[in-house]
């Protein structure tokens, strides 16, 4: 770009400006960006080149600079994009600043910028990586009312959210709409449909997925594995152990990744000893066992009455570092419940409350169903702890029926 504007071949248009501007900015650093602003032609000088560098920096994490350059913007009339607000709530979205998305809101409307679909999907997301339904649900509510229709990304994130919340009536309506509102065949919602049909245990409507996604002239090894996990998750183990083999031949088994994908179908089994030769495999091929699989195989120990081998697991995978987006992620949080609910059938509270304390720290205990495990682990242990409704609501968690009736039960174990 640059030996065309030096050489002139032709004459650069504004796209062409806009676009040497932002990847002039991503590839080459703020700097860089700024300086060759100025050298652009006065009449490209336009909002498309200062969106399209303010978009740039925004990529970079860099927000004071770029609020300086919106601030010019307003100051020479140059309308703001969406994009460049979707960016800054999604760089406002950890839970510490996630209190200034209200203000950004308003300075969009006083920049009379209309919100784009993508800007509720972000908020929708926001709200879903929190387990906060009862926001997620209100965020709809905005969008309706502002008149912008949902697409398929907006019903992909509310079926998710209401899968994991074990809602599956919502969830199936949710579905419905993600397959009516589909654009062609995405393969990106088709895996969200290979999860959600594995939620609702779907076999016939899985294999349909499926077969759309064998269509695609490349499957992605990410395909394979959600499918492997989804036909587990509904118990059809035979039919998980095919695409593992099918996936071995076509893809070669090159990441932990898909080796925790088959693992993890075992352990939810309690199939404790292929799991473990798979882990060997997985060690033999080069593949680095990472605190994913240690998880996994923890729960198939503990699952199979293994309980000693099966917190030396957990220790083990414990000891190694695991970034936030995976302590957060669905999976994760998953298999630690599942975790809770085997030591909270023994009575073991000492180290059900301690894997809780991952799930409250994730969030995940706003659903009813996590508390009312750990209840069950006190109930099983015969100890009553008086504030325990108390701490459930202040957790985010609503009481149901089955959290009363075993509170009830709990009673009769004060002393």
């Amino acid at each position: 770009m640059e030996w065309v504007i030096r050489e002139r071949p032709y004459r650069p248009r504004e796209l062409d400006y806009s676009y040497l501007v932002e990847f002039t900015t991503k590839l080459h650093g703020i700097e860089h960006g700024e300086k060759l602003f100025p050298r652009i032609p006065s009449e490209f000088q336009n909002e498309l080149l200062y969106n399209n560098l303010v978009i740039a920096m925004l990529d970079k994490g860099v927000i004071r600079l770029s609020l300086e350059y919106m601030k010019k913007m307003r100051e020479l009339g140059y309308p703001i994009s969406h994009l460049v607000f979707n960016r800054l709530i999604i760089l406002h979205s950890s839970p510490g600043r996630k209190k200034m998305i209200p203000k950004l809101l308003t300075q969009m409307k006083a920049d009379k910028v209309t919100p784009h679909v993508s800007t509720y999907n972000i908020l929708m997301k926001i709200e879903a990586n929190e387990h906060n339904l009862e926001s997620l649900v209100k965020v709809l509510g905005l969008m309706k009312k502002a008149q912008v229709e949902p697409n398929e990304i907006s019903y992909c994130i509310l079926a998710i959210a209401h899968a994991v919340a074990r809602l599956h009536t919502a969830t199936e309506a949710y579905v419905q709409a993600v397959e009516k509102s589909m654009t062609g065949n995405n393969w990106s919602t088709l895996d969200v449909l290979l999860m959600l049909y594995g939620y609702l245990g779907n076999q016939k409507e899985l294999e349909r997925v499926w077969g759309i996604i064998q269509e695609h002239p490349l499957v992605r090894s990410k395909s394979y594995m959600l499918a492997i996990e989804a036909f587990g998750r509904i118990g059809h183990l035979n039919r998980a152990e095919e695409l593992w083999s099918e996936m071995e031949t076509r893809k070669g088994l090159k990441s932990v990744e898909q080796f925790n994908s088959m693992i993890s179908v075992y352990c939810k089994h309690g199939l404790v000893d292929k799991a473990s030769r798979l882990y060997r495999n997985m060690k033999a091929n080069g593949c680095k066992p990472n605190a994913i699989t240690y998880r996994q195989l923890a729960l198939g120990c503990l699952k199979s009455g293994l309980t000693e081998q099966g917190l030396k697991t957990l220790d083990l995978g414990m000891g190694m570092t695991i970034n936030k987006r995976v302590r957060n992620s669905t999976p994760w949080l998953e298999t630690t419940l599942s975790i809770v609910e085997i030591l909270a059938e023994k009575g073991d509270v000492e180290n059900a409350e301690r894997f809780f304390e991952e799930l409250h720290k994730a969030k995940y205990c706003r659903y009813t169903f996590v508390y009312n495990t750990l209840i069950k682990a006190y109930v099983k242990a015969k100890i009553y702890d008086p504030n325990f409704l108390r701490r459930m609501i202040l957790g985010g968690a609503r009481p149901d029926a089955e959290t009363y009736s075993l509170l009830k039960v709990a009673e009769q174990f004060r002393t």
